[in-house]
């Protein structure tokens, strides 16, 4: 949503040298113009207030390209945004704080590899541009010594930031026991109980029973929180009839973009360039002979497959490779040919057959396109005067009255479920519905397809119950949902009692006393250890309900039709044997454990999950000694919050 008065700058730059700051790996470079106001310190390592809005306005912008919805600071605030920031610009500071107290630097040959390494300096061919890295720093308004010396200080915190991590390791016990957790299975039976199932049919309620439900249960009948709303809105479409499109007109448009219109044969290629046309008529050898595919080559080369393409690309465009390339009938490899960047292989890998599109052919559209484009620029001149209008204190009727703006109302409720089409249809017009307040005067806002709108919160209608005759259907079926789960769960806990009784070896199988603990649990050979399997120690055969049997299920498995709840539980259950009643998503179940399988492993998906495993396993211990070393380095160096700076750039961040 964009308010006309408050439109923000660019974000590219702070994009890009956001980037810069995670290809640099560390805490980042976040100051560009040295401000000499503090928000805080570490020692003698101060953050500055500079520091500080910068690295707020850029976790903004990304929070905004992740939602794709506009953020407030009291919603980052919220989330807890600024409290993140402060924390990894706090950090930063007492890693540097130690860095200085230490003496550990950094040489100029690791400064200069980590901005060549950059991919916000590297140029189309994937190396490091001279011209961008001079271009984006001259941009910031910081000299290449300034800029250089982040670099250098950002290296040092990584120095430290590696030592106090380095070489920690998960404990291979500690692995194994979670890749054993991880990879156990079980087998299990279950089966559900039905409504059909119960010894009689649900009686209906009498009205009594249905009021006193309806007063119980008041949260499932109250209708949400409604916000009533008065708009006016203008879209290019409401314009179209005043839009008067003559034949010049259109045949202008059509003129402009006649490369849309008129295209020649083209061919989606891409190109890898060799050092020498020796390496290059090597690797097409081994093309042509199946040996390795083209794309192999691209990636030896540390490149990615867009890096090579060169999207739609006509005869003429691809000089002297146009000749071969458009000679083939299919895709296919051709070269080596000699191009101005050296020896290369060029992969054909599409064929894109002329357009030639005439001016009749095309003038619907072109009208229909023209026709919008038209309404809009009359929108944009319009603007001023629909500003003008507001500021001057005109309500949305009057607006309405004096302009072509069209004036609407619309509920507005608080549970999700609102309108669709229209207005409500805009993210914009949702964002505003749902962010306007009593005390907000109305003012323009723009619309996804050039349109503009205003709106007005008229009145809050509170959650309110609903009144019993106008849900009565409802709170009937709601109650029977609910005396049928009733039932079924009483059922099944009497199906439970008779399984397990019936599972259980007959009074006369019954050993003596005094051979009761040898025979309490299944008997599993010592030289097993505790991963062996454990048998099962009733049957399908003697249980009365029809059971239906899973084998081998994994922790991470499902069943077709059957809630994610019924596995989870499965592996919750203690001893084979074991009954437990599962109650999901509105249906009844038994469950039954019948054995449990310890995982090998030794086999190959098991070592891969392993190593998997204790890969992140290390990585949290490393962070969290890493958490705890800076908590004690910033105590170490004397934390001090200038807490007025940071309110007043919280208050000046949008």
């Amino acid at each position: 949503m964009k308010n006309l008065r408050t439109q923000g700058k660019s974000t590219i730059v702070w994009i890009l040298m956001g980037l810069l700051i995670l290809g640099l790996g560390g805490f980042g470079v976040t100051s560009f113009s040295g401000g000499s106001a503090e928000i805080g310190s570490v020692g003698e390592t101060k953050v500055t207030a500079d520091q500080y809005y910068r690295a707020m306005v850029r976790q903004m912008n990304a929070y905004r390209s992740q939602t794709g919805q506009p953020v407030s600071m009291a919603q980052a605030q919220a989330v807890g945004l600024p409290q993140a920031v402060q924390a990894q610009l706090f950090t930063g500071a007492a890693l540097e704080e130690q860095a200085r107290r230490l003496g550990v630097s950094v040489g100029d040959d690791r400064v200069g590899q980590a901005i060549l390494n950059s991919e916000v300096f590297q140029g189309p061919n994937g190396s490091f541009d001279r011209t961008a890295y001079a271009q984006i720093l001259n941009r910031e308004g910081l000299s290449e010594a300034e800029f250089e010396a982040e670099v250098r200080k950002d290296e040092a915190r990584l120095l430290i930031q590696a030592a106090v991590t380095g070489g920690v390791v998960a404990p291979d016990a500690m692995v194994e026991q979670s890749a054993q957790w991880l990879l156990e299975t079980r087998d299990i039976a279950w089966h559900e109980l039905t409504e059909d199932q119960l010894p009689a049919p649900v009686a209906d309620p009498d009205e009594a029973t249905l009021t006193a439900w309806h007063q119980a249960n008041a949260d499932r009948f109250t209708a949400p929180e409604i916000r009533k709303l008065t708009y006016v809105w203008l879209t290019p479409e409401m314009l179209a009839e005043e839009v008067q499109l003559d034949e010049d007109a259109l045949r202008a448009v059509y003129d402009q973009n006649i490369d849309q219109y008129r295209q020649p044969e083209r061919r989606l290629v891409s190109r890898l360039v060799f050092p020498t046309p020796e390496a290059a008529a090597e690797a097409k050898a081994k093309i042509d002979a199946g040996e390795e595919p083209f794309e192999t080559f691209v990636l030896q080369r540390g490149l990615t497959l867009e890096d090579v393409d060169l999207g739609e690309m006509t005869r003429e465009e691809l000089g002297a490779a146009g000749a071969a390339i458009f000679a083939l009938s299919q895709p296919e490899v051709v070269g080596p040919i000699e191009t101005d960047l050296g020896a290369a292989l060029f992969a054909m890998n599409g064929i894109l057959d002329p357009v030639e599109v005439s001016f009749e052919e095309a003038r619907d559209d072109l009208r229909a396109e023209a026709a919008a484009d038209r309404a809009t620029r009359m929108i944009e001149d319009r603007m001023a005067d629909f500003e003008d209008l507001l500021a001057g204190g005109a309500t949305l009727e009057e607006v309405a009255e004096e302009t072509a703006m069209q004036l609407g109302q619309i509920d507005w409720p608080s549970d999700g479920n609102r309108p669709e089409g229209g207005v409500a249809g805009y993210p914009a017009f949702r964002d505003a519905a749902a962010a306007v307040t009593a005390s907000d005067f109305p003012e323009l806002f723009l619309l996804d397809d050039g349109g503009v709108f205003a709106l007005r919160l008229d009145e809050i209608v509170p959650p309110a119950l609903i009144a019993f005759d106008e849900v009565r259907d409802r709170v009937a079926e709601d109650w029977h949902q609910a005396e049928v789960r009733r039932q079924l769960l009483a059922m099944a806990e009497e199906e439970k009692v008779e399984a397990t009784a019936a599972a259980a070896p007959p009074p006369e199988a019954m050993p003596p006393a005094d051979a009761a603990s040898r025979v309490a649990t299944p008997e599993i050979p010592a030289e097993a250890g505790p991963d062996a399997v454990t048998e099962p120690q009733p049957t399908p055969e003697t249980l009365p309900a029809p059971w239906t049997i899973e084998t081998g299920l994994r922790r991470d498995g499902w069943i077709d039709g059957v809630p994610v709840d019924l596995v989870q539980r499965a592996f919750t259950i203690a001893q084979p044997g074991e009954i437990e009643i599962v109650d999901a998503e509105g249906r009844v179940f038994l469950l039954r454990l019948d054995a449990v399988h310890a995982a090998d492993l030794q086999d190959e998906e098991a070592l891969r999950v392993i190593d998997i495993i204790g890969q992140r396993l290390g990585q949290a211990l490393q962070a969290d000694l890493f958490d705890y070393y800076a908590r004690a380095a910033q105590i170490e160096g004397g934390l001090q919050l200038n807490q007025s700076a940071i309110n007043a750039i919280n208050a000046q961040v949008q």
